[in-house]
């Protein structure tokens, strides 16, 4: 016990900057509509490492996701979560095994793709019409699985599966949500076998977790006072530029 205080006393500019980003990533999100999850790892890369940050990011998503299932835990539609689960549980085992074999450079690489690449993909799945039968949505629920398992932000994709599939509204989120939370659960687990996720690795994930719930209150007022369609821009350019900092990082 005395040996955690003195970690945490140690570290608490570190926790201190943790916060805030969470905090500011939040209010970010909240006014452009999507992924928190998008914005932080470009700021936490700096904090805690890059190869740190998806098993840091796993551990603050089990706050925000957890925190949406209790509100919406009569609206979830159980069918589809066994259906994402099926082949995607054991296929993000594998994304986040995978993760744990690589070095910085490769994390960072990846991130910072995928990142980039979740710009114009946000901008394609929102215009999607196609409805997936019960095997499709089985099948992406394994590449969703898998790319989830390595990266963060992934919630995008999951969204998109889940309405092809015909949920919406409060359905949607709660399935999303409890959906989100068994895996993120299941990825804290393994990196915290394969020691890539420590100690104070997982207090900076709970307090990023913890922040970013007054953030989503800021935005609410923020988007009173922002012009309507601005707030997706601001997000992606935001992105962007997290992702090219990452990408610069990989080549170093």
């Amino acid at each position: 016990m005395a040996e955690l205080l003195q970690i945490q006393i140690a570290h608490l500019p570190q926790f201190g900057i943790a916060c805030l980003v969470a905090f500011l990533a939040s209010i970010l999100g909240g006014v452009s509509g999507f992924g928190t999850g998008l914005i932080l790892p470009a700021f936490l890369a700096p904090l805690v490492g890059v190869e740190n940050v998806i098993p840091v990011m796993a551990v603050a998503m089990l706050f925000t996701n957890g925190s949406r299932v209790l509100v919406f835990w009569r609206d979830i539609h159980w069918t589809h979560v066994r259906r994402i689960l099926i082949v995607g549980f054991p296929a993000c085992v594998a994304g986040a095994y995978c993760y744990t074999l690589l070095n910085a450079n490769w994390v960072a690489a990846l991130l910072g793709f995928f990142l980039l690449a979740c710009v114009p993909l946000r901008r394609i799945l929102r215009k999607s019409v196609f409805q997936f039968s019960t095997s499709v949505e089985i099948l992406a629920g394994g590449g969703f699985g898998f790319v989830n398992g390595g990266m963060s932000g992934t919630g995008i994709l999951l969204i998109s599966i889940l309405m092809s599939a015909g949920l919406s509204g409060e359905i949607l989120i709660a399935t999303d949500a409890v959906t989100s939370l068994i895996m993120g659960a299941t990825k804290v687990v393994l990196f915290g076998g394969f020691s890539a996720l420590t100690l104070e690795l997982a207090c900076v994930g709970l307090l990023v977790g913890f922040c970013t719930a007054p953030g989503a209150l800021v935005a609410r007022w923020l988007l009173k006072y922002v012009p309507a369609g601005i707030h997706a821009w601001i997000m992606e350019l935001i992105v962007v530029i997290g992702a090219i900092s990452l990408l610069r990082h990989s080549l170093w």
